[in-house]
């Protein structure tokens, strides 16, 4: 039986299609690292303070203590927004509030690890 070129060229591609579309079967072995996630790193959080540097109470009690007063002041200002009135300086105690906070828990957070 004689073939033309071209059919035996389409016979071909036909045979060869389907094997490479193949995926690894079921159950077949795995090459080491193949599919594997890479170890993670982990990278601890940057802080400006050294761990060696020692907390100065005082400054963390100024600092308190501002909070305190900054959170107090805010009281009014809040229950004047239910009669519609918006404090000037409102928007800059909660910045400062927030600072502070922040800042007192990045110096307290590392003495309870």
């Amino acid at each position: 039986m004689k073939v033309p070129p071209a059919r035996f060229l389409l016979i071909l591609l036909n045979l060869c299609l389907p094997v490479w579309g193949q995926s690894m079967p079921p159950g077949a072995p795995v090459p080491p690292g193949y599919g594997t996630p890479p170890p993670a790193i982990h990278v601890p959080p940057y802080s400006s303070r050294s761990p060696a540097s020692p907390v100065d109470p005082a400054a963390l009690q100024r600092e308190a203590k501002e909070l305190l007063e900054l959170s107090q002041s805010v009281q009014p200002d809040i229950e004047s927004l239910g009669r519609g009135l918006l404090s000037k300086n409102l928007i800059d105690k909660l910045k400062r509030i927030e600072k502070l906070s922040k800042h007192l828990r990045s110096e307290i957070a590392p003495l309870g690890n």
